[in-house]
């Protein structure tokens, strides 16, 4: 079994689009010897990321040097919205295979999913910590894949919340000079977005939005 097959679309919005149709046909011509990991595999396909999760664990520890197991185990938990446990995953998957760029791409996307989440009771300086690993992962990823626009788009949006965490008064770790550097990197990546498609309105959006949280700042 191999994830070469597997296509990862452009983020529009928290989580990916997953073309699965070549990985199917790769699926049926090469079946995993593990039937926890074959189960696992069949709920991943059909869109049941609940039941993937479970039969790819219990394919754990016996599995837990493959590589391509921990990316569907970190992607069905990615998309179960248990992003620390997916950062876990495909912390393993990049630990085992450092040219992954997908690995990293989708561990950044967990941390800053997790960085951002209102709901999850984390103090300042964590969140920073979570949005700093993301933009490295981010920058591991780009480093791997240059041509991958989606990498730009997703460090700028890390780079922009990591502005507005630290460049909010009143926050233990406020630091303007922080906040401006990474107002500006954002405004870079996204500018970098651009050239690949000078037309995308809603890049163009953010690069206004970047530049007025950064000139606000107190």
């Amino acid at each position: 079994m191999t994830l070469k097959s597997i296509k990862l679309g452009l983020f529009t919005g928290a989580f990916a689009l997953m073309s699965l149709s070549s990985f199917a046909q790769t699926a049926k011509q090469e079946e995993h010897s593990n039937p926890n990991v074959r189960l696992g595999q069949k709920a991943l396909l059909d869109g049941d990321f609940k039941k993937a999760a479970i039969y790819l664990e219990k394919s754990l520890p016996v599995e837990s040097k493959d590589p391509d197991v921990l990316y569907m185990l970190g992607y069905s938990q990615f998309q179960n919205g248990e992003f620390k446990k997916a950062a876990e995953s495909f912390g393993k998957v990049v630990a085992l295979d450092s040219k992954n760029a997908n690995g990293y791409y989708f561990k950044g996307k967990a941390n800053n999913n997790l960085a951002t989440q209102t709901s999850t009771k984390l103090s300042s300086s964590a969140r920073e910590a979570l949005l700093k690993s993301a933009i490295e992962d981010y920058s591991k990823a780009i480093a791997l894949n240059a041509s991958d626009v989606k990498l730009y788009q997703n460090r700028a949006l890390a780079f922009r919340d990591y502005g507005i965490l630290v460049g909010t008064s009143g926050v233990a770790n406020y630091n303007k000079a922080v906040a401006t550097d990474a107002y500006n990197n954002a405004v870079k990546d996204f500018e970098k977005v651009l050239t690949f498609d000078a037309s995308r309105k809603d890049i163009q959006t953010e690069i206004k939005k970047a530049k007025i949280y950064r000139d606000n700042l107190k």
